[in-house]
């Protein structure tokens, strides 16, 4: 597919559109849009997100005022940011605080790039105003080639004031989709089509979905893990393994260019794709802390807070930290805030991010970080430097001990 030559500059600085671009230039997404009108069986906007690292959470929810000032601070420390983008929490267009906050920026910020993220229920009907606007990078998630396997993805859809289920709700989500990708091709728009891979769901009908996008005039394509949230349909489901996740991306290949780096950002991500500094500019003055978990204040926050942490212990037995970071089996991840402390859950490498061929160790590494990108803190019995660089390059700390599960918890300072 030919580039129009207006877009190939931003498209050469656009990090989730190339791959070159992801470790020299940095995006930033403002999340000015809370509602959403559909519902994922593995989505919850109402996680406790200001941990959580994964699409659709946010520390809060910023009026279109609020973003632009923001942008102004943020660009300011980061002076490589080209992209900014919309991603939720709930769908860009099912809010008319989207369409504000990309005036503001157009007029403001000419220079920027904008991106709109959706799930394309909404989109043949706001795809040139979009473009007048001066969006030109569209991503949609596409999970869902016919509605029977859409009925099992998608809860609801809400269509025309009615809530609708089943087939005909995901008949419904996966035309408009469809016709909203091949109205914004033909406007000259390049679009990105997301797949969540669902074993069990969708996953072996990934490459038809593939197939419909590209035919529809999808640029590039991106499949992305599934991950189980707690308060889901899906919460009991496994994600795919790395493995199984490279099969698939390879044979998709085949009929089109797939995204390979992709870092399943938050709403409110900033900085490089695999260094998200989002917990360092929550909270800066622009927002009020409301959005689906709680912003801290004051423009020097980092991830790692006093007396209110998530912190993921490499134990085997479960009682102490009893193993090193690359030799691990489990992480058991805790939350504390002062003398309250919650198990959350366990996490295995072994099963979420095995070893394929050809991949570096660091980037093993990396993919095991990602799985605890909701974690300040990692203890490990041991680690080496490599490791620790990465962990640490994240903005999380690193503890090297021996102690008990429960004592080394309560004894973080």
């Amino acid at each position: 597919m030919s580039v129009n030559p207006e877009l190939e500059k931003a498209l050469q600085e656009h990090p989730c559109y190339s791959e070159a671009a992801h470790t020299a230039y940095a995006r930033m997404h403002v999340p000015v849009a809370p509602k959403c009108n559909i519902q994922c069986n593995f989505c919850n906007r109402k996680f406790d997100c200001s941990n959580e690292s994964r699409p659709g959470v946010t520390s809060e929810v910023l009026t279109p005022e609020q973003a632009a000032a923001k942008i102004a601070y943020v660009r300011e420390r980061v002076p490589n940011l080209k992209v900014i983008g919309i991603a939720g929490p709930g769908d860009p267009l099912a809010n008319e605080e989207t369409f504000e906050t990309l005036a503001l920026v157009k007029e403001r910020f000419p220079d920027l790039t904008l991106c709109i993220s959706t799930n394309g229920l909404a989109l043949p009907d706001s795809a040139e105003r979009l473009y007048g606007l001066g969006v030109r990078f569209i991503t949609v998630t596409v999970n869902a080639p016919d509605e029977e396997t859409g009925a099992e993805v998608y809860g609801s859809v809400i269509w025309e004031g009615r809530r609708l289920t089943g087939r005909e709700g995901a008949r419904i989500l996966l035309s408009r989709q469809m016709e909203g990708i091949e109205k914004c091709a033909a406007l000259g728009m390049l679009v990105k089509v997301n797949i969540v891979m669902i074993p069990g769901k969708n996953a072996d009908r990934i490459p038809e979905i593939v197939k419909m996008a590209k035919a529809k005039g999808a640029y590039i394509v991106n499949i992305l893990p599934f991950i189980p949230v707690k308060g889901t349909a899906f919460e009991n489901l496994r994600p795919p393994t790395a493995e199984e996740r490279k099969a698939l991306m390879d044979l998709c290949s085949a009929d089109a260019r797939m995204m390979r780096h992709c870092r399943q950002c938050r709403a409110d991500a900033v900085g490089l794709l695999g260094e998200d500094r989002s917990a360092e500019f929550a909270g800066c003055g622009y927002g009020s802390g409301n959005g689906c978990g709680p912003a801290e204040t004051g423009p020097n926050m980092v991830s790692f807070r006093t007396g209110k942490y998530v912190i993921a212990l490499a134990s085997e037995n479960g009682r102490n930290v009893d193993s090193g970071f690359g030799s691990a089996s489990r992480f058991l991840v805790y939350s504390a805030d002062g003398p309250d402390i919650r198990f959350l859950r366990e996490v295995r490498p072994a099963d979420l991010a095995k070893e394929v061929a050809g991949r570096s160790h660091k980037e093993h590494v990396e993919e095991i970080v990602t799985l605890l990108d909701d974690c300040d803190i990692i203890a490990v019995k041991e680690i080496g430097d490599m490791p620790r660089a990465v962990i640490e390059g994240r903005g999380k700390r690193v503890i090297v001990t021996d102690g008990g599960v429960r004592e080394t918890v309560s004894s973080v300072r």
